[in-house]
């Protein structure tokens, strides 16, 4: 089987994810592509593609708008082959915010028309280095507000074994 993985990423634990999946499935024998959305010189082929995955991060309530952009150009070739979307943030890291984490992802849909055939809420990371000001409070104050997590320390709250599942899981529709 070929997959497509067509990934965004801002601070790298997307991007860590896709190529995490990328793994897996080859040590499975399948045939994989991956395409970084970030990249504008990106070429993308479906020719032999029978799925994809299409994975993205959430800041500010969205998902970046070049991989939005990508999957509206894309949402016809996109809808003819089974696609599974990973909604990647640290909404989806806690019980009581993973409803809040799947708006994000039901409004990505509207924006882009694509309706994924599965969908997968993945738990995000912390990744201080790359925050400014703003970014600090919110994670501070919106995100993490009351859990015992510095926020000054990285801290990865992906399931690498729930993310594995359900890909296989996906493969297996």
């Amino acid at each position: 089987m070929t997959i497509l993985i067509i990934y965004s990423t801002i601070e790298g634990q997307t991007g860590k994810i896709a190529h995490f999946v990328q793994s897996k499935l080859e040590a499975s024998d399948h045939d994989v592509r991956v395409a970084d959305a970030g990249n504008k010189m990106v070429e993308l082929s479906y020719d032999g593609v029978d799925k994809v995955i299409l994975a993205a991060p959430v800041h500010e309530r969205r998902h970046p708008k070049p991989f939005e952009l990508l999957v509206t150009a894309e949402r016809d070739v996109l809808s003819a082959r089974k696609t599974l979307m990973l909604s990647v943030s640290l909404k989806a890291s806690f019980a009581e915010t993973r409803e809040e984490a799947q708006d994000f992802l039901d409004e990505m849909k509207l924006r882009t028309g694509l309706q994924p055939d599965v969908e997968m809420l993945v738990a995000g990371a912390v990744h201080p280095e790359y925050y400014d000001y703003y970014a600090d409070q919110v994670l501070r104050h919106v995100i993490l507000p009351g859990r015992d997590i510095d926020p000054h320390v990285e801290h990865e709250f992906t399931d690498w074994a729930a993310l594995e599942a359900g890909v296989t899981a996906f493969l297996t529709t």
